[in-house]
């Protein structure tokens, strides 16, 4: 399969056409990919396959390369009659290519001194025009042979050559943008237009000798009358005009670009206008456009790139517009390009042709659909010219030239394939059945086969094809499990007859697997978890009634999912489990909650049969990812808590898989702190206390029920278990309060007044 550089827009576009939406479907049915339309065939590759707007697929237009250019790079390219002049770089060469009798003949027209020939026109004398860059000339070498500079407009780039019938050639120019006009029997010339945007980009010439022509910078579609006056047909969203072509009826078609493939970089001109219209001391738009034009950026082609193009990096925008202007001068878009850089077009045959890259393609606009006629490995179709069965096209990167073969029906390929792009299981799966729809018979077909590998780009490790079958619905059952699968079409025609085929369709799979949980918590004792929008205006959460089934009450009811976002909220005596799982297979899960003591489990040692056993249940069926209970029911101890995920509801008995999560070991403490000793000394009172589960968080005193006041520890920290108190006691004080509070929010209060002195 031939390799491409993709935009993660069209990638993404085609992934959701394929899929189908299969990414949510339950691991244990069987899913689809289903191609179905002219954007997901081409996301993958056609061979003489063409697709149109409904994505139906039908034998191409045959078509043969009749030359290969040994230039790198091909620009402009225009002719007739099986003679054609071809423009490159790097090297500043202009090539003839024939066609027919002497298909495949390439040769030197001449060579100048600039490397590129971004323009070129042939006259009906025959009479070759080549318009160099980046030092601007014009060029013409005559039927004798004579090779001559007509003109030299001291601009950097020439863009446009058109003869205006009447002996004279019409030079679009840049980065100042110009009209000119040479007489080319006098050699005299005449600046027809002096535009404020940056290149005059493309030209076409009504019959009545009125002109368009595109610019770039601003992307105008002009029309200029004979005098050089000119007004703005349409101010295109994309900041190029690239290509104007006659049609019928008085028509004419022109391309808009805003792409990163344009040959005009506009990168330096957009920052020589930010910096115009912030600076001070500006002259208005006649100076920044003045200022705009001396920084008009080059053209590179160094390395295969060409340039960084023309659009912005803050553009959202198609990267290509086809207009069609109708005989008074109104403009309508008929097609927009998303990913597609258009380079080129030409009417012929009753129909529009569209050039196009980064990917090759040669699409035909006919009865308001655009139709894939051609898809080359060339990386860009940069020229259009007529030919006599159809366009002559020719490629850059990899310069050459094709032509289509015959006329009409009677030249369809006989063959034609479209292979896929890989598709995406999201993990292994096995397949099932392969099938298309759409018409055959009478001597044709269409012949489908499957690859399947482990990894996103097919490599040695894929399986082979599997052998091609030309029923409707062939099994894939000896296709080895794999994560993703390709599928290819053969289309089989004879004579004029070509099947048509509208859809494609695949059926999988997944292979099931665990659930995934990511962590499971234990939150401080007395948190609660609630939904956001619970307020009460106390704020404490009361359960509607204890439950009657197992010794835990819980908060909310957990045969229900809790959607959206939770707050915390305080219970003394409740304790909230929270965690986090996943399924692979995006099954629906269910969670089972249970604990276990902890000295219960070391006693049977982790792994033992009999430590199952030692788990008991606090809820199960959940759907919700956190529970939150009352923990009183729990003797004061260690224990350990686990929960299990089951993909059970998705998946057919003796499949569905479960896994498991067991958490630290958490102190479940209900009982306060208590008084070990207190002994007075004066009026300081020593009292040493304890907390059997829990360390102590903060001690108060009150001094014959005065206000609360914190009691300093010996060791300064109060922290822990056990801990020695030395506190500021009045001896004639009648009430003395002490206050603890331990890590599980138990309070104790202890009357030290009659216990001091005891030793206890």
């Amino acid at each position: 399969m031939k390799s491409r550089q993709r935009t993660a827009a069209a990638l993404a576009a085609a992934a959701s056409l394929l899929l189908g939406g299969a990414g949510t479907v339950a691991a244990s049915e069987v899913q689809i990919w289903r191609a179905d339309s002219q954007a997901a065939f081409l996301a993958g590759e056609l061979v003489d396959v063409s697709v149109d707007r409904l994505g139906i697929l039908r034998l191409a237009q045959r078509a043969e390369q009749f030359a290969t250019l040994s230039e790198p790079f091909l620009f402009s390219f225009a002719g007739a009659n099986g003679r054609f002049a071809a423009g490159t770089g790097n090297s500043g060469k202009v090539l003839e290519v024939t066609a027919g009798a002497d298909a495949g003949s390439v040769a030197e027209l001449f060579a100048v001194e600039e490397p590129e020939i971004f323009a070129v026109w042939v006259d009906g004398d025959g009479a070759v025009y080549a318009g160099s860059s980046p030092d601007g000339k014009v060029y013409r070498k005559r039927p004798d042979g004579e090779v001559e500079v007509v003109f030299d407009p001291e601009a950097k780039y020439i863009w446009a050559l058109l003869g205006d019938g009447d002996g004279g050639l019409l030079v679009g120019t840049g980065p100042e943008g110009k009209l000119h006009r040479v007489d080319l029997a006098s050699g005299e010339s005449t600046l027809l237009y002096d535009s404020t945007d940056l290149h005059i980009r493309s030209l076409a010439r009504r019959a009545d000798g009125t002109l368009f022509a595109g610019t770039a910078g601003e992307g105008l579609l002009l029309e200029i009358d004979a005098a050089g006056s000119a007004r703005t047909l349409y101010d295109a969203a994309g900041p190029e005009v690239l290509a104007i072509v006659p049609g019928d009826e008085g028509a004419f078609y022109a391309t808009a670009l805003a792409s990163e493939a344009s040959f005009v970089d506009l990168s330096s001109a957009r920052r020589s206008a930010s910096s115009s219209s912030s600076g001070s001391g500006s002259s208005g738009s006649g100076g920044s456009a003045t200022e705009a034009n001396s920084q008009a950026t080059q053209v590179t082609s160094q390395a295969g790139a060409i340039s960084v193009g023309s659009r912005a990096a803050s553009f959202k925008g198609p990267r290509s517009e086809v207009l069609r202007i109708d005989g008074s001068g109104a403009v309508e878009s008929i097609w927009k390009f998303d990913a597609e850089t258009v380079y080129a077009l030409s009417y012929q045959q009753g129909r529009l042709w569209v050039a196009t890259g980064q990917e090759g393609k040669l699409f035909s606009y006919q009865n308001e659909q655009m139709v894939l006629e051609k898809d080359l490995d060339q990386g860009q179709i940069v020229g259009l010219a007529e030919g006599p069965a159809g366009p002559v096209f020719a490629s850059t990167n990899a310069a050459a030239v094709y032509g289509f073969v015959g006329g009409g029906s009677a030249g369809l390929a006989e063959r034609g394939t479209v292979t896929a792009k890989p598709l995406d299981a999201s993990s292994v799966a096995s397949f099932g059945s392969i099938r298309w729809r759409g018409r055959a018979g009478d001597g044709v077909e269409v012949a489908l086969s499957a690859r399947s590998g482990m990894s996103s780009t097919p490599d040695e490790t894929w399986s082979g094809w599997t052998t091609a079958s030309a029923a409707r619905e062939a099994p894939l059952s000896d296709l080895p499990p794999g994560r993703y699968l390709q599928w290819r079409a053969e289309l089989r025609g004879s004579g004029d007859r070509t099947p048509e085929v509208v859809a494609v369709e695949v059926s999988y799979r997944q292979h099931n697997r665990k659930p995934e949980i990511k962590g499971l918590d234990v939150l401080p004792a007395g948190t609660i978890l609630v939904p956001t929008n619970f307020n009460p205006s106390n704020q404490a959460y009361e359960p509607a009634h204890p439950n009657r089934d197992r010794i835990f009450t819980v908060v909310g009811d957990p045969a229900q999912t809790q959607s959206g976002s939770t707050k915390t909220l305080w219970k003394l005596g409740y304790r909230t489990l929270r965690w986090e799982a996943e399924d692979p297979n995006k099954d629906r899960l269910r969670y089972r909650l249970s604990f276990a003591r902890e000295a219960a489990l070391a006693a049977v040692g982790e792994g033992d049969s009999e430590s199952d056993s030692q788990w008991l249940e606090v809820a199960d069926d959940l759907k919700a990812t956190f529970l939150s209970f009352d923990a009183t029911v729990l003797p004061d101890g260690v224990y350990r808590f686990r929960v299990e995920a089951s993909d059970r509801l998705d998946n057919v008995a003796g499949e569905a898989l479960e896994a498991e999560e067991i958490s630290a070991a958490t102190v479940v403490d209900h009982s306060p702190a208590r008084l070990v000793s207190a002994i007075r000394d004066g009026d300081r009172v020593t009292a040493v206390v304890e907390d059997a589960w829990s360390p102590l968080r903060e001690a108060l005193i009150s001094v014959d029920a005065g206000e609360w006041r914190s009691v300093p520890v010996e060791d300064g920290l109060l922290d822990s278990q056990r801990e020695t108190l030395s506190i500021a006691a009045p001896a004639g004080a009648s009430l003395l309060l002490l206050r603890l509070t331990d890590a599980s929010h138990n309070v104790t209060t202890i009357d030290l007044s009659g216990q001091l002195g005891s030793g206890r």
